[in-house]
């Protein structure tokens, strides 16, 4: 479902949120804010009159849109309110069944897909072995395979998308990757183009570090800045400000490993030296996870210092090895360093990459991406 065009008049609730637009254009974009709403409530649902008062949208037209959607299989009755003295409402909710996404995450040397409803509740797993230096053709046809494996052999419309996380630097608008640390060979490779034709759905391919962050979905942050700090074979992070994913004019917003913290320091894949990737990785590998923690912390203070962020989110394989004493850490140095009354929250992100590469796949349904 389309995003209405830039020139429609949409209306704006005075508490900030989006409102509808009584226009037959914006028809998509109506649907999408019902849907986006009725997710949001979860099972308990919403009854009409409610969806009209928070969109904007008049009785009539709610009316019409739900019926729609109740036609296509999205939208069920979820009881009836009790009576004050009139006709019982009767409240709707979102069918998570009723469609599908798959999300991928493709790591340096691991694999992991999952099958996602509506509601984003996970559905199905897999995950196997990666060799990202077998080289572009070979990934993609593994990431068919996963797709494959986790789709239980759905078919459009009920499969809505796939969504595929890889590491950066990677032009999302293109589903393009650029010059990736220690892998050449695959910049200026189609990743997108070459998966869509082969899988047949729409394809969204971004940063692993962009995913990670949007797995937080409707239920997550929410409204104000939030970053994901992605450890595990190299270190990123994912920015979300305002509620949506923050990319960068060229897509290389968040290439958080590659600061520097010491100068003339150890050599890192990238060809600097000192990078906060390189120290946090050589830690972990003499046994010193409270020592990475504290880096980690480090290079985290010096993004906080820029942005401000209300929240800070750890993920990747390394922080789930040992997430208390990565918690504690990054909490510790952010304590000491916010020059703030109220330094941000510090916890583990709520879901992983490849939930948040589904949430990609799903983000049109509901008037995001």
């Amino acid at each position: 479902m389309n995003r209405a065009n830039a020139n429609a008049h949409v209306n704006v609730n005075v508490d900030g949120g989006r409102g509808g637009a009584n226009l037959p254009a914006l028809r998509g974009h109506n649907e999408a804010l019902l849907l986006d709403l009725l997710r949001a409530a979860g099972p308990s649902g919403l009854g009409r009159a409610e969806l009209a008062a928070r969109t904007g949208l008049t009785p009539q037209a709610v009316s019409k849109i739900t019926a729609r959607l109740a036609a296509e299989g999205l939208v069920a009755e979820a009881g009836r309110d009790a009576s004050t003295g009139g006709k019982p409402r009767t409240r709707l909710r979102l069918v998570p069944g009723a469609r599908y996404a798959v999300g991928v995450h493709l790591d340096r040397d691991e694999l992991r897909a999952v099958r996602v409803d509506l509601a984003g509740g996970v559905v199905g797993r897999w995950s196997g072995p990666l060799d990202f230096a077998a080289g572009p053709e070979a990934v993609a046809e593994a990431a068919v395979r996963a797709v494959g494996r986790v789709s239980g052999g759905l078919e459009a419309p009920r499969l809505l998308g796939v969504g595929v996380a890889a590491p950066g630097p990677l032009d999302w608008r293109t589903g393009v990757p650029g010059r990736v640390t220690g892998f050449p060979e695959w910049e200026g490779f189609p990743l997108r183009e070459v998966l869509a034709g082969r899988l047949g759905v729409a394809v969204v391919v971004d940063k692993d570090t962009n995913a990670g962050v949007a797995a937080a979905g409707p239920g997550g942050p929410g409204p104000g800045a939030v970053v994901y700090l992605h450890f595990g074979t190299g270190l990123g992070a994912g920015l979300r400000l305002d509620g949506a994913v923050y990319r960068g004019a060229r897509s290389g917003a968040g290439e958080f490993g590659h600061q520097v913290l010491l100068l003339d320091g150890p050599p890192c894949r990238c060809g600097g030296r000192g990078c906060l990737e390189v120290l946090c990785l050589e830690a972990v590998a003499r046994g010193d996870l409270a020592g990475a923690a504290r880096v980690l912390g480090e290079g985290a203070a010096n993004l906080l210092a820029l942005l401000d962020v209300d929240r800070v989110l750890l993920g990747g394989r390394v922080v789930a090895g040992a997430p208390e004493v990565f918690v504690r850490g990054v909490r510790e140095v952010l304590a000491a360093r916010t020059l703030t009354a109220d330094p941000p929250l510090v916890g583990l992100a709520p879901a992983g990459v490849a939930e948040g590469a589904a949430e990609l796949a799903l983000g049109p349904l509901f008037g995001r991406g």
